[in-house]
């Protein structure tokens, strides 16, 4: 039972160190960007050794991918979170939608996810952990609005893409001081006009 309990408390604190370095890594990456950051500030404002930080990490990029994965969880989670408990598909899309605005407005997330990510890591990379994370949240609302007839049938992953450029797109002019009540109206917009268009009723002439 004592070496059961040792086990744990090794796990523990291993996974707190490396807890730590994500969280000093991302203080640091999100004040002075990735390339700017080195590894001796990154273990310093950690607290631990250069041993701990190559034991956990092969490298700093390889630190600086699980910084952007665990953001990208989190951003996710909050839309997941944010989404009513059945509502209309068109409702759980813009609940989905201003969430996703609301937690691009976190100080430094738009650096690590819309800027650096991509540059550092790579775009199919950075495409592999959206797809993961705030685009399958995307793509799972997209598929349930279609499913409901409430939008036209397009190819998913296309349609994800698209609108998730449109997203982030928006975030990084919000993040400079566009109004984002503008942005999110044209998002709603875009996909209202998704929509698919419904026959008149029968013995109804179509207006002119």
């Amino acid at each position: 039972m004592q070496q059961e309990s040792g086990r744990r408390s090794h796990h523990d604190r291993t996974e707190a160190t490396r807890a730590d370095l994500i969280r000093a890594a991302r203080k640091l990456f999100t004040e002075k960007s990735y390339a700017e950051t080195g590894t001796p500030e990154i273990v310093a404002e950690a607290g631990v050794t250069r041993g701990a930080l190559y034991h956990h990490f092969a490298d700093k990029q390889a630190l600086f991918a699980a910084v952007v994965e665990q953001e990208a969880a989190t951003v996710a989670a909050e839309i997941d979170h944010a989404s009513p408990p059945s509502p209309s598909a068109r409702e759980a899309l813009i609940a989905g939608s201003d969430a996703y605005l609301k937690a691009m407005r976190v100080p430094g997330r738009t650096r690590l996810l819309l800027l650096d990510g991509p540059a550092v890591l790579g775009r199919a990379a950075m495409d592999e952990i959206d797809n993961r994370h705030g685009n399958r949240s995307l793509r799972e609302g997209l598929a349930a609005a279609m499913r409901a007839q409430a939008m036209t049938r397009l190819p998913a992953e296309a349609l994800t893409a698209l609108l998730a450029a449109a997203f982030d797109r928006a975030a990084l002019a919000i993040e400079v001081g566009a109004p984002a009540e503008d942005y999110r109206a044209v998002l709603i917009a875009l996909m209202d006009g998704l929509t698919p268009v419904r026959p008149p009723p029968t013995g109804l002439a179509p207006s002119r």
